[in-house]
């Protein structure tokens, strides 16, 4: 009783907050240890794909957040009416892969890299929730340095950053030959056809 109890509250708690709510966090709420919490959410999720129930508990880098099945997303779209999201632009990719493989990073070295000025890219992944702030440097006039976000997870269907395409290992095509995109190696072979909806609507360019 008290097994299931922990899983009520842990499914109460994910549900309410609505965004990924840090594991440590979830953990502390339900006083169990995060050992046990993750345990717990694998219990969860084995009892909704035996029960068919369209949802899913997804562990977001260190946090977790309750999303529907990627299957449902067409009829979803379709149910409430969501314009198709538009894909992102060759500039938004290139400057969200040097972002995603060097965080935190500036926009002086994403312009660096690039060789063209990247603000209003930049800002734009910012106003999108795919990169943030992550603090300032401490470099003369201390820039703002930026990181990928839990939107961009999970809009990408990655569990965490380790599960990003190694550079040295997809800067080949299956012919040998490497790939001209300095900091986009690899990194569109994660774009997925459809991408999972979860309570909410994620957004990506």
């Amino acid at each position: 009783m008290q097994l299931r109890e922990k899983q009520n509250e842990i499914q109460a708690i994910v549900f309410a907050s609505g965004e990924p709510i840090e594991l440590s966090r979830l953990s502390q709420a339900v006083e169990l240890d995060e050992k046990e919490t993750l345990g717990l959410i694998a219990n969860i999720n084995d009892l909704y794909r035996e029960q068919e129930i369209p949802f899913e508990l997804v562990r977001l880098q260190e946090s977790v957040q309750l999303c529907t099945r990627s299957q449902y997303a067409p009829l979803i779209r379709r149910a409430l009416t969501l314009r198709r999201n538009t894909p992102l632009s060759q500039a938004a990719l290139e400057v969200l892969a040097i972002v995603a493989y060097n965080q935190p990073v500036t926009k002086a070295f994403v312009e660096q890299v690039r060789g063209v000025d990247s603000s209003s890219t930049v800002n734009s992944l910012v106003e999108k929730g795919l990169i943030e702030e992550a603090g300032r440097l401490e470099l003369p006039g201390r820039p703002i340095s930026y990181k990928t976000t839990s939107n961009f997870l999970r809009c990408f269907s990655l569990g965490s950053l380790d599960e990003l395409p190694s550079l040295e290992s997809a800067g080949e095509d299956e012919g040998g030959e490497e790939r001209q995109l300095d900091g986009q190696l690899g990194f569109e072979e994660t774009l997925p056809a459809e991408e999972p909806l979860p309570l909410g609507e994620g957004e990506e360019e």
